[in-house]
C-alpha cells in the first residue's frame, strides 16, 4: 500500500463480502422453493427472498466498485484521497441504507419495481452517498493534477451511473411505463456504463499484472468507450419486446447488446499474449486468474448467451422465462463479480499481512469452484428454460404443471449452486483470515508497478 488513505478500501471490500455471502444464501433459498414443499412459505415467501437476492446483488457490486475505486484512484493519481472521513461517512450511510432496505423487504416495504424496490427515503440516501463518493474522487484527482485515461474512463462510468439513477427516482402509475423507464436505469447500468467501470478496472489490472504497455491498453479503452455508448444505448431495446414500442427496435436491441463485451475480451486476450511473449510474471497470479476470467466469462455470459437469447425471433418465446435467468446469472458474474474479486485479490497483499506471492491453494479452489459452479448453474437454467418454453409456450401447458416437469433441472441447479456457494464461502474466508495491516511502504522501496512492468516488458523484447 503506497498511500495511507487506501486503507478505506478494505472496509468497503469487507462490507461487500458480507453482502455477497447474504446474496448467495437468499439465492439458494429461492432455488429450493421451486422444489417444495416450502416450510417458510408464510415467513419468507419466494417474492421476498428473490427481491432480497437481486437487490443485494446491486448493492454489493456497487460497494465493491466504490472500494476498488478508493484503492485505484490514489495509485493512478499518486496522491492521498481528498478525505478519508467522507469515505467512512459514506460507507456508514450506505451500509445502513442496505440493512434497513433488506429489513423493509421482509415486511413488504418497497416499491415493487423489480431491481429498484428501494423506497424513496432509501433512494435519497443512495443519491447522497453517490454525491459524496463522486465529490471525494473528483477532488482527489483535482488535487493531484494527474488524470490517466484509465481513471478518466472509470470516473466517467461512475458519474454516468449516478446520472442514470434519476429515472429510478420517478414514480409512474402506469406499470408498463414504469417498466419502460426502469430499463433506462438497470440496462444502461449493467450493459452500458458499468461496462466502462469494468473496463477501467480491467485496464488497471492488466497494466500491472501482464506488463503490457500502458499506451496500448488505454487505446483499447477508447474503443471500449465508443462501443459501450453505441451498443449499450441501442441494446436497451432488447427489453422492449412486450412493452409496445415500434417493432424496428427489437432486432437493433438484440444485436447491439451482444457486442459490448467483445472489446473487453479482445483486450484481455491481447494482454495475455503480450505477457506470454514478454515473459513478465507478476507474483500475484491469482489476481491474473480473476482478471482474465472476468473478460472471458463476460464474453460468454453477456455476449454469446445474450445474443442467443435476445434476438427477436428467439426472444418472443424466451422473454421472461428461465432463459433470462441463465443469461443474467452468467453475465453479472463474469462482468462484475469477477472483476471486483480481481481487484480485491490484487489489493489484499497491500491491505493485510498476506504476502504478495504466497496465495494458498484455497484461493485457487475458490476461483475454480466458482467458475465451474456458475457454468453448471448456467447450463441448469438453460435446460430448464428450454423445457419451460416448449411446455408452456408451444404445448400450452400451465405454469405450475410445467414446473413439475422440470424439477430435475432445479435439482441440478441446487447441486451446481452449492458448488458455487462453496467457492464463494472459500473466497470470503480467505479474505477475512488475514487481519488488516495498513502499512504504507516507502516509495523508494516500492516502485510504481506500472513503470516497473513497462521496463521489464521492454527489456524482454
Amino acid at each position: 500500500m503506497r498511500y495511507k488513505s487506501q486503507s478505506v478500501a478494505w472496509w468497503y471490500f469487507a462490507v461487500a463480502m458480507v453482502l455477497f455471502g447474504l446474496q448467495i444464501v437468499f439465492g439458494l433459498l429461492s432455488a429450493t422453493k421451486y422444489l417444495g414443499p416450502d416450510p417458510l412459505l408464510y415467513i419468507l415467501p419466494f417474492d421476498v427472498t428473490k427481491t432480497i437476492h437481486t437487490n443485494l446483488l446491486i448493492v454489493w457490486v456497487l460497494t465493491g466498485f466504490m472500494g476498488a475505486t478508493y484503492w485505484l484512484v490514489p495509485e493512478e493519481s499518486r496522491t492521498e484521497l481528498h478525505s478519508t472521513k467522507l469515505a467512512y461517512v459514506q460507507l456508514i450511510l450506505w451500509t445502513l441504507m442496505g440493512v434497513t432496505a433488506v429489513i423493509g423487504y421482509l415486511f413488504r416495504y418497497g416499491t415493487g419495481n423489480k431491481l429498484l424496490e428501494q423506497p424513496l427515503p432509501h433512494k435519497i440516501v443512495i443519491v447522497i452517498c453517490m454525491l459524496i463518493f463522486l465529490y471525494n474522487i473528483g477532488m482527489t484527482i483535482r488535487k493531484s493534477g494527474r488524470l490517466t485515461t484509465t481513471e478518466g474512463v472509470l470516473l466517467l462510468g461512475l458519474a454516468l451511473s449516478a446520472v442514470l439513477y434519476i429515472p429510478a427516482l420517478l414514480h409512474y402509475e402506469n406499470y408498463t411505463v414504469s417498466i419502460f423507464y426502469r430499463w433506462w436505469t438497470i440496462h444502461l447500468w449493467v450493459e452500458g456504463v458499468w461496462m466502462m467501470i469494468m473496463a477501467g478496472f480491467l485496464a488497471y489490472l492488466l497494466i500491472r499484472l501482464s506488463g503490457v504497455d500502458r499506451e496500448v491498453m488505454e487505446k483499447w479503452l477508447y474503443v471500449i468507450v465508443g462501443l459501450v455508448f453505441f451498443a449499450g444505448i441501442l441494446g436497451t431495446a432488447h427489453h422492449y419486446y412486450w412493452v409496445g414500442v415500434p417493432q424496428y427496435w427489437l432486432p437493433i436491441g438484440g444485436f447491439f447488446s451482444a457486442l459490448e463485451p467483445l472489446a473487453l475480451a479482445a483486450m484481455a486476450i491481447y494482454a495475455y499474449a503480450a505477457m506470454r511473449r514478454g515473459g513478465v510474471r507478476h507474483p500475484n497470479t491469482l489476481a491474473l486468474h480473476w482478471t482474465i476470467g472476468s473478460a472471458i466469462f463476460a464474453l460468454f455470459g453477456a455476449g454469446l448467451l445474450g445474443l442467443a437469447h435476445t434476438w427477436p425471433s428467439v426472444n418472443k418465446w424466451t422473454h421472461g422465462t428461465l432463459i433470462t435467468a441463465m443469461h443474467a446469472h452468467s453475465a453479472f458474474y463474469g462482468a462484475y463479480a469477477m472483476i471486483i474479486m480481481a481487484m480485491i485479490t490484487y489489493a489484499l497483499p497491500g491491505l493485510t499481512n498476506r504476502p504478495q506471492n504466497r496465495y494458498s491453494p484455497l484461493g485457487y479452489w475458490a476461483f475454480w469452484l466458482q467458475v465451474s459452479g456458475m457454468f453448471g448453474m448456467t447450463l441448469s437454467f438453460g435446460t430448464a428454460g428450454i423445457a419451460q418454453v416448449y411446455l408452456e409456450r408451444i404445448m400450452g401447458m400451465g405454469y405450475l404443471d410445467a414446473q413439475l416437469k422440470i424439477q430435475v433441472h432445479f435439482l441440478m441447479l441446487i447441486l451446481t449452486a452449492t458448488v458455487f456457494a462453496t467457492g464463494v464461502a472459500m473466497f470470503i474466508y480467505d479474505f477475512f483470515r488475514y487481519r488488516p495491516q495498513f502499512v504504507v511502504t516507502d516509495d523508494a522501496v516500492l516502485a510504481d508497478d506500472a513503470v516497473e512492468a513497462d521496463l521489464r516488458a521492454q527489456a524482454g523484447r
